[in-house]
């Protein structure tokens, strides 16, 4: 649909510049709101009728003559007020379809791309908040490289952070524990650590004289060189992993772990500090409760300041984060050192360190930076874009781009189901918040076990027959399809409230409900290889034959026909309107729209049983054709497609 469009617009232009003066942004086509106004409507009579002060319906009716014969339009009518709607040839439309499955007529624009997303500290489990996080990121990160950009996905790592230095300070002062100690606590070493914090939180807050050796420990980690250093970094490390392995549950997955602790040992922060002191972007504040510290004054608001550098000379994050901003763009002047972290189905993830060796390998240099923060964090993101505009760096920072979203919450009786009983003054409200603080967050493992675990009841009753190894992959992928279906359907604006019977609904809107179309797409084919020996080869040899007797088709199928395969055709625009709004709301309803269309297609239009042959072809094209679509999809939105339901 974009090729055609395209070059539907430059043919449209050759036609009528000559008479009137337009550019090719001015000719706007849209899709009609029905199927008999045509497929396509051209809008820009009503812009040229306002430059001539003409009636607009007039100047469609003068256009019309100079648009007929359009290559790939069967017809050119007016309409209304002054639309000019298109028929397109529909059998040289189809047959355009069907050639270019597999291929992509999207486009990059940057040299390479960088999303930083999920962004766990890493002091305890992941929670359901870091779920979304990581759902939205790594489908961004997917439809840009389906567009054709080069992405390195980064998953920053804070391991000198306060978080950490909470559990270090839990772990050595209240547990009296060494490193080698903590390696040899059994089990979810990131549950531990979860009940540890929250532990660590109400004690420091009921023990003020403790907060010097918390303090002192902050200062210990992030200069390195200590036991308190040495404990935090057995701590972060063995809690990666942890968040590794929960991200690798829903198919998330990424290029480089970039560490604060490196960003610190190898003095980013020093040059990113120079640099600013130079610009006097930052400057060191005598008076007041500010006094001592290093700030940078808002540039929206001449009487805020922003603390960058603490009085007593620990940097805060938003320092760090500038720091890691400018390396990101290849702006610093200085890289790391990289080192493998994990190896996992032959991708290897890399993690930055202070040691160096001779590794020649190419990160960050970017064109384009989406960091994947919730909004709560936009105060402190526009901090970071005001220290590259402080510092001249003006295009990166318009390039820098905050991809918000709001919480997550889960419903009363999804928290029930958890195991969490809601306090009296709670019952009532629709939706209920967690503190991770006060260790009353709900840990995203938990959340994925119970979904697989109801997953597997629905599997074990429709397929009791299965291997039981095979029945617990296929309920992991029905749970991680109806995680990241639901963590993607609803706007990006909008608190996600978290229910397990509304995700896991085979015939709602949810994830389940797109693999069991696709799963039933497959099995006709299935079907059709066993029973007609229709195997990938012969159907390779029936989509390659040219005539497509669309004529055939009686009127209620030529219809519906018709609406299945011109929706279908507008994924790759759906695609760059997620990408470019940053909503991937639009491709998950798109998805859903297109499922609910073939499933009525189907029950419609029998294959299996149609005597026919050329309209069971024309039938077993439109599914493929479909299939296809819904495959690329699916991948899209990072759901995993089973081999039964």
């Amino acid at each position: 649909m974009i090729k055609l469009k395209e070059r539907l617009k430059k043919d449209i232009l050759t036609r009528v510049k000559e008479k009137w003066a337009l550019d090719e942004e001015e000719i706007e086509i849209a899709s009609t709101p029905q199927q008999s106004f045509g497929d396509l409507s051209l809008t820009f009579p009503f812009k040229l009728a306002k430059k001539l002060k003409a009636d607009p319906r007039r100047v469609a009716q003068d256009l019309l003559p100079l648009l007929s014969g359009l290559e790939g339009v069967e017809k050119v009518e007016v309409a209304g007020p002054g639309y000019i709607n298109l028929f397109l040839e529909r059998k040289a439309f189809f047959r355009c379809s069907l050639d270019s499955v597999g291929a992509s007529s999207l486009f990059p624009e940057h040299s390479k791309i960088i999303i930083e997303h999920t962004n766990i500290n890493p002091n305890k489990a992941a929670h359901i908040g870091h779920l979304r996080n990581a759902c939205l990121g790594d489908t961004l990160a997917r439809c840009l490289k389906v567009k054709g950009e080069t992405v390195e996905v980064q998953n920053y790592i804070d391991d000198t952070g306060v978080q950490v230095v909470d559990v270090v300070f839990g772990l050595m002062d209240l547990e009296k524990m060494s490193p080698a100690e903590i390696e040899r606590i059994p089990g979810k070493f990131d549950y531990f650590c979860w009940d540890l914090y929250a532990r660590t939180v109400s004690y420091l807050e009921a023990h003020a004289e403790a907060q010097s050796r918390r303090a002192e420990i902050l200062k210990k980690v992030e200069e390195g060189d200590s036991p308190e250093a040495a404990m935090g970094q057995a701590v972060s490390r063995r809690i990666i992993k942890a968040h590794l392995e929960t991200m690798k549950r829903i198919d998330v997955g990424y290029d480089l772990l970039p560490c604060e602790s490196s960003i610190l040992g190898l003095k980013f922060w020093e040059k990113a500090f120079q640099k600013l002191k130079e610009k006097t972007a930052v400057y060191l504040s005598n008076q007041g409760e500010n006094a001592g510290c290093w700030v940078m004054r808002l540039a929206d608001e001449a009487e805020r300041e922003k603390i960058i550098v603490r009085s007593d000379g620990t940097v805060t994050y938003v320092g760090k984060d500038i720091a890691y901003q400018l390396w990101k763009f290849g702006l610093l002047g200085k890289d790391f050192y990289y080192e493998p972290f994990l190896r996992e189905n032959g991708r290897t993830i890399w993690i930055t360190t202070t040691t160096p060796n001779d590794r020649a390998l190419s990160f960050g240099r970017a064109g384009q930076v989406y960091n994947v923060i919730d909004v709560r964090q936009s105060y402190l993101q526009k901090i970071v874009v005001q220290g590259l505009r402080s510092l001249g760096y003006l295009e990166q920072a318009d390039k820098s781009i905050h991809y918000s979203y709001e919480m997550v919450a889960l419903s009363p009786k999804s928290l029930l189901e958890l195991g969490y009983e809601a306090s009296e003054n709670e019952k009532d409200r629709s939706y209920l918040e967690v503190s991770g603080r006060k260790g009353l967050g709900v840990k995203a493992d938990d959340l994925l076990d119970r979904l697989a675990d109801k997953a597997l009841f629905e599997v074990e009753k429709r397929n009791p027959d299965l291997p039981a190894a095979q029945r617990a992959e296929i309920s992991r992928q029905i749970a991680c399809g109806a995680l990241r279906y639901f963590m993607l359907k609803f706007a990006r604006n909008s608190v996600v409230v978290f229910d397990f019977e509304e995700a896991l609904n085979f015939e709602g809107e949810s994830g389940p409900y797109l693999q069991y179309t696709l799963v039933r797409l497959n099995s006709i084919f299935k079907k059709l290889e066993d029973r007609a020996a229709l195997g990938p080869s012969a159907l390779e040899a029936l989509r390659d034959r040219q005539d497509i007797p669309l004529s055939r088709l009686q009127e209620a199928e030529a219809h519906d026909f018709w609406d299945i395969i011109v929706y279908a055709a507008h994924l790759e625009e759906t695609i760059l309107h997620a990408v470019y709004s940053l909503e991937f709301s639009h491709l998950a309803k798109f998805t859903f729209n297109l499922c609910q269309k073939t499933n009525a297609y189907y029950h419609l239009y029998s294959i299996l049983g149609e005597a026919d042959s050329e309209l069971r072809r024309i039938r077993i094209l439109t599914i493929d054709h479909i299939r296809e679509t819904l495959g690329k999809a699916l991948f899209l939105m990072g759901i995993p497609l089973p081999e039964k339901m």
